[in-house]
């Protein structure tokens, strides 16, 4: 990507990681926002702290082995996992999807999308998962029960996301491209020209 930690490449003059600190301080069911790094991201951690998230370094193994590091010590209970490479990402599809987790009953939700939506969008998933007989993409947003985070595969719901709001995850050059192209289009008809 550049050279450029991915959490702070610019879309539309915004670094992604504040793009989505920003929603989730504005999130009424988010108590607080903190930003797992590793050893290889220093930049991004330092501009997370200035952007008053707390952040935590984890080991770098991996995403869920990071994940559990992270939960583990800081004892962390409801977590709402959300990558930090989402331009488009909205506090009421943060709020909809913490509904959702809370309805379900269950320990962990996936918002997951066909992979139509993104096809449309002029973006290829890189991980498509048959749920239930449905193609689907993991869009980047996760909700898990912290204090059950050692009792194996936990069960999940899926919330699933056809139309509107679905945010594309930027990890690939092409898929940078194609945000930058979609944050164009929606800002011309913020501005009603175009």
């Amino acid at each position: 990507m550049g050279g450029v930690e991915k959490p702070l490449l610019e879309i539309s003059g915004k670094m992604m990681l504040q793009h989505v600190i920003e929603v989730l301080k504005r999130c009424g069911s988010i108590d607080r926002v903190i930003v797992a790094s590793t050893p290889n991201t220093p930049a991004t951690t330092l501009t997370a702290e200035k952007l008053g998230a707390q952040t935590i370094i984890t080991p770098g193994e991996g995403f869920e082995e990071d994940m559990r590091f992270a939960i583990r010590h800081l004892s962390l209970a409801e977590v709402l996992l959300i990558s930090a490479d989402l331009p488009f990402i909205t506090p009421n599809l943060v709020e909809e999807a913490i509904r959702e987790y809370r309805d379900s009953g269950k320990p962990a939700l996936a918002v997951m999308a066909p992979p139509e939506v993104y096809e449309r969008l002029g973006s290829r998933p890189g991980y498509v998962f048959e749920v239930n007989g449905r193609e689907l993409v993991p869009v980047g947003i996760n909700i898990i029960d912290g204090k059950r985070i050692d009792q194996g595969p936990l069960e999940q719901t899926e919330m699933v996301i056809d139309s509107g709001e679905v945010p594309i995850n930027v990890n690939t050059p092409d898929e940078l491209h194609v945000a930058k192209k979609l944050a164009e289009v929606e800002k011309k008809a913020k501005h009603g020209y175009g």
